[in-house]
This record gives C-alpha cells, sequence and structure tokens, in this order.
C-alpha cells in the first residue's frame, strides 16, 4: 500500500538520464555521475537512470556482478552508489536496473530500486515481464539469466504517485492498470527505464511511451540506452518526457545526455477533468 500524497508542487523538473553503457561497471558509474550531477545543476529533483545502466556486457555478467539485497538499500557497491548520489545530491533517483540474486536462486532479478534524497531505498521492483525476440537476425532471450518479478510496486517519489516498470513491461498495458485501479489514487508518473533494441524501438518505442501516458492520464518518464555498445549491441535510444495529453516535453534521440522538462500537476488535473476517462472505466 502506497502512503498518502505529500503536497505536490505545481511544477517540477525531472529528467531522463541517456546512456550507452559499457562491460565496466566502473565506467558506467563515473559516466552516471556525471550525468546526476549535471541534471541536478539544472534543477532536477528527480532522476531516472536506463536499464542496465551498470553493466551492458554479455548477458552472463549479470550473473557475474549480482548484488544481495540485506535490505538496507546497500547491499552492494552499485546499490551503495546509488543511496550516496541521491544524498548528495538531494534528489530523488529512480536506479534503472541493477542484478539482484534471491538466496539460493541460480538466476537474477533485474531490479529497479529507487532512492530518496536522505539516501535510504524507498522501493524495489522486479521486472514483471522478460524479453525474447528472434528475426532470424536478431536473438534474445532474458528468461536464460534472469527470473521474473512478482508483483507491481508503486511509490511516491518528490510528491509524484509513480508506477515503477522496465522496458518489455511496457507492452502489458495490465500493468499499468493495476497500479492505477489497485490503490487509492491513480498514478502521477510512470517511469519505464529501457534497453529497447534498435529494430523494436524504431517500431514501437514512442507509440507505447504516448499510449501509456494518453490511457493512464499521467507523465511517463522513460531514460534509456541509446547507441551503439562496445558489446556490438544497438540500443535505440530516444529517451524521452510524456505529459498525460501524450504530448512529447523532451527527447534525445541517441548518445550519452540528461533530457529534463518540467512536469505541472495542474496540466494533469485540467486533463482528467476535461476527459474523465479514469473515472469512465467499467471493466
Amino acid at each position: 500500500m502506497t502512503p498518502a500524497h505529500p503536497a505536490k508542487d505545481p511544477t517540477m523538473k525531472i529528467a531522463a538520464l541517456q546512456m550507452v553503457s559499457t562491460p565496466s561497471v566502473e565506467r558506467n558509474l563515473a559516466a552516471a555521475a556525471g550525468l546526476i550531477a549535471d541534471a541536478a545543476r539544472q534543477g532536477a529533483v528527480l532522476v531516472a537512470l536506463p536499464e542496465y545502466f551498470c553493466l551492458m556486457g554479455a548477458e552472463t555478467d549479470k550473473l557475474a556482478f549480482a548484488e544481495p539485497d540485506d535490505g538496507s538499500g546497500r547491499g552492494g557497491p552499485i546499490q551503495a552508489f546509488l543511496s550516496d548520489q541521491a544524498r548528495a545530491h538531494r534528489l530523488w533517483i529512480i536506479g534503472g536496473t541493477l542484478p539482484i540474486r534471491e538466496p539460493g536462486h541460480e538466476r537474477v532479478r533485474n531490479a529497479c530500486c529507487v532512492y530518496a534524497p536522505d539516501g535510504t531505498r524507498a522501493a524495489r521492483y522486479d521486472k514483471l515481464h522478460l524479453f525474447a525476440f528472434d528475426n532470424g537476425r536478431e536473438s534474445y532471450d532474458e528468461a536464460r539469466v534472469l527470473e521474473p518479478g512478482a508483483e507491481p510496486v508503486t511509490v511516491v517519489a518528490a510528491g509524484l504517485r509513480t508506477g515503477l516498470s522496465v522496458c518489455y513491461d511496457l507492452r502489458f498495458p495490465e500493468l499499468y492498470r493495476a497500479m492505477t485501479f489497485g490503490d487509492t489514487a491513480p498514478l502521477d508518473l510512470i517511469s519505464v527505464p529501457a534497453a529497447f533494441t534498435y529494430t523494436t524501438g524504431r517500431a514501437h518505442w514512442e507509440l507505447l511511451l504516448r499510449a501509456r501516458a494518453v490511457e493512464n492520464q499521467c507523465h511517463v518518464i522513460a531514460a534509456a540506452q541509446g547507441g551503439t555498445h562496445e558489446n556490438g549491441r544497438r540500443t535505440w535510444g530516444h529517451s524521452m518526457i510524456v505529459d498525460p495529453w501524450g504530448e512529447v516535453l523532451a527527447v534525445r534521440a541517441e548518445g550519452e545526455g540528461v533530457v529534463i522538462a518540467d512536469i505541472d500537476a495542474e496540466r494533469q488535473r485540467q486533463v482528467r477533468l476535461q476527459l474523465p476517462a479514469l473515472a469512465h472505466r467499467r471493466l
């Protein structure tokens, strides 16, 4: 159960951080630190990192670098980095994803951890839907090394009731409906850290993000991997922030950078007042 909203500012800056991550955790954390600092200087109160921000190498690397969850939110160097960055810059961090191993499990979870400005972990969501794709030229099957999470997770971050999801989850609108109608209030923000392939991203990324924003009448923040990685994989990028009417407020096509926008609580209220679709839901 998500706690009641604290009062929301009428407008606030949020930032999606686009990366082109490498097989080196050390280099990736350094790159993420620079982007977080840049977003903080621009006035962001909440930043989101992409899926696998800490590691883009071979699939088996997720097993080698998986961290435990000891309940402190600092169970390994990647988790400690996110905690320290949130506290150092006094902002909310939606920490993309990192591999977390459950005791006694061979496969790992693709976990999104959210940290509050005091460095405490506010939420952990494990990716529910595992990506598989094979068009004869590209082949992916996350279930080889990952195991799925068990349930949806929401968190109030920067006063925004935020639904957590990861990459392939974007294709399953029922996940967001469960978060919207399974609690005391609709979502204010959907977070989608991703590493969409170039092929699937070009076809569906923006379409799906804008659809999720429109049908849930909330903002969407989508921090993505965007470029050609050292392991040869090419990701689509196009990190973006979308408003409740489906308008793209900010986007970056490829390459490392900060995608920042003001989100407006009054704009969201007006959309829901003028077109009360959430109140009209029957199923």
